[in-house]
């Protein structure tokens, strides 16, 4: 005697329907357990990726008992925007980019975003929105390129002007000031790259890997540590998995600290200042990263007060 047995068929439109329901059931108990703890900021993250965390780890302890968070990876196809006008939050922190994308229509709460690329190119002089770049004052990154490798005088550079001239004007002038001379290539498409890093070759002493998605990505990045071995150029990047791969000093942001400045900016709004008044602001602590490797097979000898400062990748 065969057994047949029934298994309920749900179409795909119903798994989808039954999908969006649980959905919006979570953002519903969320938004409701935020309204009824009285929590004061939401920080909205964009996604779960480890320096979101840690930023979202120095909010909370600034700013203890008073965080409730919402990963917007977690609603995808969903606008938040409304439940949070709802339930009217002190403040919203913004983290990453897609974070201040999905809250920055928002007119009456008071927003704080980092983890933001180019905040300015995003906003439009919305006057509820402040924050902190996530760039590190060139004049900083100069001194600190000085302080390592003192002998440096000719440090080369690719950037693509839609996205970090104002960086590169400034830094131009901060570089005459402290004795060096930055040779810049400009960059409009990523096919560039290779030719224009090549077109370096015996002019620089060293090379500045800023943070502009036109020229770091992963089809250039394996191209450049090539030239930096080939050419005995040491690279100076803004994150330590490229020193990891092959770069010689990073300059990254502590976004542990980070996350503790907003939770200042936070305690001033929530004690009655004005947003107007607290204007963006740039990372105070770095954490510097030196290959040792890396600068043993280009022949560096790097300062000792640098060396003494760096977290050490071998």
């Amino acid at each position: 005697m065969n057994i047949i047995k029934l298994v309920p068929f749900y179409p795909p439109l119903y798994g989808r329907i039954v999908k969006k329901i649980y959905i919006l059931s979570l953002l519903l108990i969320f938004f409701c357990s935020l309204a009824e703890a009285g929590q004061k900021i939401l920080a909205v993250q964009s996604m779960k990726v480890k320096p979101y965390d840690e930023v979202l780890e120095g909010l909370k302890d600034m700013c203890h008992g008073q965080v409730k968070e919402l990963v917007l990876s977690d609603f995808k196809d969903f606008s938040v925007t409304a439940e949070i006008q709802k339930t009217q939050p002190g403040i919203v922190v913004a983290i990453g980019n897609g974070a201040l994308f999905n809250v920055k229509a928002i007119r009456d709460i008071p927003i704080i975003y980092l983890m933001v690329l180019n905040p300015r190119r995003m906003l439009g002089g919305e006057e509820n929105i402040t924050g902190l770049t996530i760039q590190i004052p060139p004049e900083k990154q100069l001194g600190v390129f000085r302080e390592a490798l003192p002998d440096i005088r000719k440090i080369g550079l690719l950037f693509d002007p839609s996205k970090t001239r104002p960086f590169v004007e400034r830094a131009l002038l901060m570089a005459r000031k402290v004795g060096l001379k930055l040779i810049t290539r400009e960059v409009h498409d990523t096919r560039e790259v290779p030719s224009l890093v090549n077109s370096l070759k015996g002019e620089i002493d060293a090379f500045w890997m800023l943070p502009d998605p036109t020229v770091v990505c992963s089809e250039t990045v394996e191209f450049i540590l090539l030239f930096s071995i080939e050419n005995r150029v040491p690279i100076f990047t803004f994150s330590d998995k490229y020193v990891e791969m092959g770069a010689t000093m990073s300059m990254s942001i502590d976004a542990f600290d980070l996350g503790r400045q907003a939770g200042e900016m936070a305690q001033k709004i929530l004690a009655g200042a004005a947003i107007r008044d607290i204007p963006e602001v740039e990372p105070r602590k770095i954490v510097i990263s030196v290959n040792v490797k890396v600068a043993g097979k280009l022949g560096l000898s790097l300062g000792d007060n640098i060396m003494s400062e760096a977290k050490i990748i071998k």
